[in-house]
């Protein structure tokens, strides 16, 4: 019988990180709203880099339109409660992760609890729930949390970094008080170069009213590399990652990737003519 240990199941990672900073990575805690396409990613991805305490939350079940981009969907797991599987998947990595769970989702009442003693918030919330994520980022910024979103956006990923000392995701993203207004905001803000759009089949898979949209695996999974890259290098204060309003996007599909720099966020004068492109184009459906 194999005797489990941590320096020998992540003893590979040993060259892209030293020894000290694998050993730095086993005791930071990482809180990962959301556990569908990019939050189970996350946690598999950031459980096989070392990483061994986690805050997560999920209220959803695994159900058969899920199979096509998450983690913890299988024949075996529909019907069960996400939160509940993918635990199981990250203590099978490593049995020695303490793993705070939140069976109900992130809300008001628990967002501190949900927060605490957190080296990192990485964002993985539907879409569509922006609600709660503007809540959960500013309460990052309160807590001095450093608050990173990748979004999983047709073939590829469009990842911003939010530093608590720096601008914030409100002054970014520049919501109002239209409902679908703020959802295009969102999807520009998140992709000011909407570079996705090149190879969008139909226009009709997108529907902000009932809250869905097109997703691939590929996206999601690139979302995870892009997020655990960037994570370790905030959590082992190696090197700069640029953070709001600078951006990046990287697209497998299009073989392609972009720096992006919005200064104002959503109130620059370019990023409010990419709001316009997209509201037409969405009207028209």
């Amino acid at each position: 019988m194999y005797q489990f240990s941590d320096e020998t199941a992540f003893s590979r990672n040993i060259g892209w990180f030293s020894n000290s900073e694998q050993a730095s990575l086993k005791n930071k805690r990482v809180a990962i709203a959301g556990l569908g396409g990019v939050g189970g990613a996350h946690l598999i991805t950031l459980s096989r880099l070392g990483i061994s305490a986690f805050n997560i939350s999920d209220f959803d079940i695994f159900e058969l339109q899920n199979f096509n981009r998450q983690s913890g969907a299988f024949c075996s797991t529909i019907d069960r409660k996400k939160i509940d599987v993918m635990t199981e998947l990250a203590l099978d990595i490593n049995p020695n992760s303490k793993i705070n769970k939140f069976n109900e989702g992130v809300n008001d009442s628990n967002l501190d609890d949900f927060l605490r003693d957190v080296d990192i918030y990485v964002d993985s919330l539907d879409f569509f729930c922006l609600e709660i994520r503007r809540k959960v980022f500013a309460k990052c910024r309160e807590k001095g949390i450093p608050a990173i979103t990748a979004a999983p956006l047709g073939m590829g990923s469009a990842f911003l970094y939010f530093d608590p000392n720096g601008m914030s995701f409100e002054e970014y993203f520049d919501f109002g008080e239209d409902e679908e207004d703020n959802y295009i905001k969102f999807l520009v803000g998140l992709s000011p170069s909407l570079m996705q759009v090149k190879y969008l089949i139909s226009d009709g898979t997108v529907d902000f009213t009932k809250g869905k949209g097109p997703s691939t695996v590929i996206g999601c999974d690139l979302c995870a590399g892009v997020a655990g890259a960037n994570a370790v290098k905030i959590l082992l204060n190696r090197g700069t990652v640029l953070a709001a309003p600078y951006g990046y996007h990287v697209d497998a599909y299009l073989n392609r990737s972009k720096r992006t720099y919005r200064p104002w966020g959503n109130k620059n004068i370019i990023q409010k003519l990419v709001f316009n492109i997209a509201k037409k184009r969405i009207s028209k459906k």
